[in-house]
């Protein structure tokens, strides 16, 4: 039925032979015109993969500090050191927040923020050993490979150091934010005093070497070009093979309010949904066979959107956002529960699951 239909693109064709493909074949289908099939195309390399299960996390979603050393031109999140709304939170703050999020079903905690000047390694240590003696069941998923490399320099000890000294700690996996865009040309204008493209990448390989596996992310919809993204895409995919340590792709769509972005006029639109769609699809194909799970970031899309994307080669919801400061900063609402969400997924024909952090099936709905 698609061989069918696709009949004016090799890329498409060497998609549904299931090939590897490569950096031109990405390019072709940054431009492809027609999403119905790219997206079609997708959705059947996902169901060879992963089959009609949609799943999610119960996650806990804690912003330490807002407190950044960085002034990155695409957040309107972080404050510097000071200002009226700037706070840091202690340990023991931050565990009585995450029993409370234990107690409304949470199975993991994700835990990022700001590059803080002055919080030392031994901070980040005592925060979770706190939450691991009085939640051990609870998967911690931790600080950035951005944030990581800042400890580093901060701190003059070695990113292998500090993540290992992390995981004795408690710390059990990583999210994949800090990833933005790899290269360099596009890096370095929407990032600013954060990790280069490959630095990250090297503390991500680390942690991966060290049994510590981890989300990546991918930030899209600004002012990046389609080699931009097929770029990024292909260095997750050789970093892959090396680790095996990606357990999903989350595709970032950029949020432009109160971003310096949207205030210096470098882009006065949030992409179209369909450019949502190509991003999703795109994912899918370049790492089939590598990347098992391609997350939808509903918090971003809304829900009427992030069911589209799951019928574009989406595997997972990124989960139940109990608190997610960061979006909300940038107008997002980042609340949902686990019925909801399985709600959403069984209005498109599909079967919801929650999981665990390394996608272990918790429960079928």
């Amino acid at each position: 039925m698609l061989e069918q239909l696709v009949r004016d693109s090799q890329s498409l064709d060497r998609a549904i032979a299931g090939e590897e493909l490569s950096y031109k074949d990405g390019l072709e289908l940054m431009n492809y015109e027609n999403q119905h099939i790219l997206g079609a195309v997708a959705d059947n390399a996902r169901k060879k993969l992963v089959g009609d299960t949609v799943t999610f996390a119960a996650s806990y979603y804690m912003n330490y500090t807002n407190v950044c050393a960085a002034s990155c031109q695409m957040c309107a999140f972080y404050r510097k050191d000071g200002a009226d709304d700037a706070y840091t939170l202690t340990p023991q703050e931050i565990e009585q927040r995450v029993g409370i999020a234990e107690q409304m079903g949470a199975t993991e905690v994700h835990i990022v923020g700001g590059f803080h000047p002055t919080l030392p390694l031994e901070y980040y240590e005592d925060m979770m050993k706190v939450i691991k003696q009085k939640h051990p069941q609870l998967n911690i998923k931790a600080l950035t490979a951005a944030e990581i490399y800042f400890l580093s320099k901060l701190t003059k000890n070695s990113t292998k150091e500090i993540l290992s000294r992390l995981k004795t700690a408690g710390l059990d996996s990583m999210p994949g934010g800090g990833a933005e865009l790899f290269h360099p040309d596009i890096r370095d204008k929407i990032v600013r005093g954060k990790c280069t493209g490959q630095q990250w990448l090297d503390v991500i390989e680390e942690a991966h070497n060290m049994g510590i596996q981890s989300n990546v992310t991918m930030l899209y919809g600004h002012i990046e070009k389609p080699e931009h993204i097929v770029d990024h895409l292909i260095k997750i995919r050789e970093l892959q093979k090396k680790t095996n340590g990606f357990l999903t792709l989350i595709p970032l769509k950029f949020s432009l309010d109160n971003t310096e972005l949207e205030q210096e006029h470098l882009v006065n639109n949030e992409c179209s949904s369909l450019y949502d769609l190509r991003i999703i699809a795109l994912s899918r194909l370049m790492l089939a066979n590598v990347v098992n799970n391609i997350s939808v970031y509903w918090v971003a899309y809304g829900k009427k959107l992030a069911q589209v994307a799951l019928s574009n080669g989406g595997s997972d919801l990124v989960g139940t956002a109990f608190s997610e400061e960061i979006y909300r900063a940038a107008g997002k609402p980042t609340a949902s529960s686990v019925e909801e969400l399985a709600t959403m997924v069984k209005e498109i024909g599909r079967s919801p699951a929650q999981r665990n952090t390394h996608f272990g099936i918790l429960k079928h709905f």
